[in-house]
């Protein structure tokens, strides 16, 4: 049991020099990956950029010791940091004790709720979000982020939460653009994206090995990183208007815990939710998607506890929400991270950068932060999923559309609220209106299809109505309405079968329901039967009035019900003085 919560104990016995050598060759890579990138998403969240640092070292030794997953690589992410943005600039002023305080509060939280949901194993909750719904919602935070980034980029203020609001402040300021930022920022922007493209294909023609090639290339932001700073330096930019990250503390923060505000606890308890299950969705995608390449398995309620056992580390350290990006992970899977400890490595190399290299950046351009997370952020972008969804389903593609809609017009929080929404209100729509058929015997078979779709045989005045969906309350009276308006539309009918193969469950409204279908069909003198009751359900039907009351039977199959009413109805058996229960599935 101590193993299942500690999943260290497990994979920590059968560790060795071959597995360690692994951990540490990919820790290496993606550290260099980490730097820029922590520091780039702290500013995204309006944050210090050594917070980002912060962040990327104690919740990586958290994970180590709780997660499951061999190659996700927990931290700072685009998505998250924008979404705390959004969270803790209601409270506070950016650039504010009060702001680093509620972001640090906010990860606490969020570790907390995480932690809890995976110990009441409540993994089930991230099934609400449709991965429709996340697609749209991760494509239009990109765009955001992007949009936002531009004023990095020309040197002049971008603010706001949603697209109209960010676009109109760089109108305003268009006017202020700094060149030399902008230089900064179109050459980091440029070699950023050919660093992506075609340094890869370079390398090979030099007949560089490949997995040397690898590292140059995922190391290519770090040279972007010291080739900036290098004119920083050399042409004096910061004296020409050119935004630098200015002096970074030194060393490591003093771990504490945040200072409990009931106001402010109330005031981000929605956020930290929603930050809760966006982001375990986003890693538990990526973890999953990795685990099956290597065949290994991944426990969503642990990952619950090691995601919140993250945050929860966060918080100590300083930092502010995480969780497993999709980027760095597949660079931890393609390096060959064998174990979880190659995190805990990965954060052995962010503690030393944290403590030797922060000197340096004060001349960092924020431009070259500002390119970094629109390259990031840009494989985010996916509107094929509008595509997709238009084509298989048009209620999918609603959800999408305002998913995406609702994020870049109303803010990340209200566009995943709608989405979530939109998504239980179509499933709750189809639910209500299950699918029914009107079935007959295929020839020569023991089969029965849908009348509508294949060449079957009836048998006049019976009815034969399978039922494709569970019984709950919100379809329950639209079965009553279904089964009466068929047979008051052919006098004929004498007998109807529901056919229950597809019913999984039925709950005590639909129970009512049957029992007033019941009702009906016996003032009509139409007798009422049930074929392919699953065992569960017949167990919850056992004992019930609808069952006393039955005029007809509970049939193994469909076939025996129609042989049994065709038989009855030819006499060549009597009919029975009671309601007879022949077997149930």
């Amino acid at each position: 049991m101590l193993k299942a919560y500690l999943p260290i104990l497990d994979w920590g016995r059968r560790y060795n020099r071959q597995t360690l050598a692994s951990d540490l060759v990919a820790a290496m890579i993606v550290t260099i990956m980490l730097i820029p990138q922590s520091l780039a998403y702290a500013l995204l969240a309006g944050l210090p950029p050594e917070v980002g640092l912060y962040a990327s070292v104690l919740p990586l030794v958290a994970y180590a010791i709780f997660g499951t997953s061999t190659s996700l690589a927990v931290g700072p992410v685009a998505v998250v940091s924008l979404m705390t943005a959004t969270a803790v600039g209601r409270l506070a002023a950016e650039g504010t004790v009060d702001y680093a305080s509620a972001a640090v509060l906010l990860a606490l939280l969020s570790g907390l709720m995480l932690a809890v949901m995976g110990v009441l194993r409540l993994g089930f909750v991230a099934n609400f979000l449709s991965h429709p719904v996340i697609s749209g919602f991760i494509t239009a935070s990109g765009i955001i982020i992007a949009t936002g980034q531009l004023g990095g980029l020309l040197g002049i203020s971008a603010k706001g939460q949603t697209l109209p609001e960010i676009i109109r402040s760089l109108a305003v300021g268009l006017g202020d653009i700094n060149f030399y930022t902008l230089a900064v920022g179109l050459f980091a922007l440029g070699l950023l994206v050919w660093i992506r493209t075609s340094l890869k294909h370079w390398l090979r023609r030099l007949k560089l090995p490949e997995g040397a090639a690898k590292v140059v290339v995922r190391a290519g932001p770090v040279f972007v990183v010291f080739l900036t700073m290098g004119a920083s330096a050399l042409f004096e930019l910061g004296a020409k208007g050119v935004a630098l990250v200015g002096a970074v503390p030194q060393g490591l923060p003093m771990l504490s815990l945040p200072r409990f505000d009931f106001e402010t606890v109330q005031a981000l308890l929605v956020p930290a939710l929603i930050i809760s299950v966006v982001g375990f969705v986003e890693s538990i995608s990526v973890a999953q998607t990795l685990a099956a390449k290597r065949r290994e398995r991944i426990a969503p309620n642990q990952e619950l506890i090691g995601l919140g056992a993250s945050n929860i580390a966060a918080a100590i350290g300083g930092g502010y929400p995480v969780t497993g990006g999709f980027a760095r992970s597949v660079v931890n899977f393609d390096a060959g991270a064998a174990t979880p400890a190659a995190g805990a490595f990965t954060a052995v190399g962010i503690a030393l950068a944290t403590l030797l290299l922060t000197p340096f950046l004060a001349i960092l351009p924020k431009a070259t932060l500002a390119a970094t997370i629109v390259i990031a952020v840009l494989s985010l972008v996916d509107f094929s999923i509008l595509r997709r969804a238009w084509s298989y389903s048009r209620a999918d593609f609603l959800a999408v559309l305002i998913t995406i809609a609702g994020t870049l017009l109303l803010g990340v929080e209200i566009g995943i609220s709608l989405g979530v929404g939109t998504s239980i209100l179509v499933f709750l729509y189809r639910s209500s209106r299950p699918h029914a058929a009107v079935v007959g015997q295929v020839p020569g078979t023991e089969h029965y299809r849908n009348v509508l779709r294949h060449k079957v045989d009836t048998v006049p005045g019976l009815l034969s109505l399978r039922i494709d969906e569970s019984l709950y309350f919100a379809n329950a009276r639209y079965l009553e309405d279904l089964v009466y308006n068929r047979v008051a539309a052919d006098p004929a009918v004498r007998d109807v079968v529901l056919m229950c193969s597809a019913v999984n469950a039925i709950d005590m409204s639909a129970l009512e329901s049957l029992e007033a279908i019941q009702q009906q069909l016996a003032d009509m003198g139409v007798r009422l039967h049930l074929s392919e009751v699953k065992g569960p359900v017949m167990d919850r039907l056992q004992g019930t009035a609808f069952l006393a009351h039955l005029q007809g039977r509970v049939h193994l199959s469909q076939h025996q019900a129609v042989a049994a009413i065709v038989r009855e109805a030819s006499g060549a058996s009597k009919k029975p003085t009671a309601p007879s229960l022949v077997a149930a599935g």
